[in-house]
């Protein structure tokens, strides 16, 4: 009876892992929700504002909450009271939340509500501990290098 070693054919399929994790992640990419729509701009150094659309919304149905590094926006209007009969409804009414992960050291300074548009502004401050810094390298004065030269002897 012949015995086949197959421990080379699963060292092959080795890596195939994270190539199905990542195809994953593609198809759950898709199915994230795009309502509403955001953009992130930076509009200085170290200076950022996601803007988020938010129309039919008031400051009284929006909510913004930073917890843990995640900005969480969400937005929720009370159920309206009116009677007329709605032919199309093409206008998007229903509540959201947007959450977005912020980097380290990423503040959120203010918000502001105009023409539909919710702009969060947010500031990198990296304290100075964690920003780079010069080293300057210390050289010995005393001690001048020689290249050429007699070595005296005591005698």
């Amino acid at each position: 009876m012949r015995q086949f070693d197959l421990a080379p054919l699963y060292r092959s399929t080795v890596g195939f892992d994270r190539l199905f994790a990542a195809l994953d992640g593609f198809v759950s990419a898709e199915q994230a929700p795009t309502y509403p729509p955001y953009n992130i701009e930076r509009t200085a150094e170290n200076v950022y504002r996601v803007t988020v659309a938010v129309a039919g919304f008031n400051e009284a149905d929006l909510s913004i909450e930073v917890k843990e590094n995640a900005l969480t926006i969400k937005g929720e209007r009370p159920p309206t009271e009116n009677k007329a009969e709605v032919l199309h409804q093409g206008i998007a009414a229903r509540a959201f939340e947007r959450r977005f992960q912020l980097a380290d050291h990423v503040h959120v300074t203010g918000a502001s509500l105009e023409n539909g548009l919710l702009h969060v502004d947010l500031v990198r401050e990296v304290p100075e501990a964690k920003k780079p810094r010069r080293i300057e390298i210390a050289s010995r004065a005393s001690s001048q290098p020689v290249i050429e030269g007699s070595v005296q002897r005591a005698a």
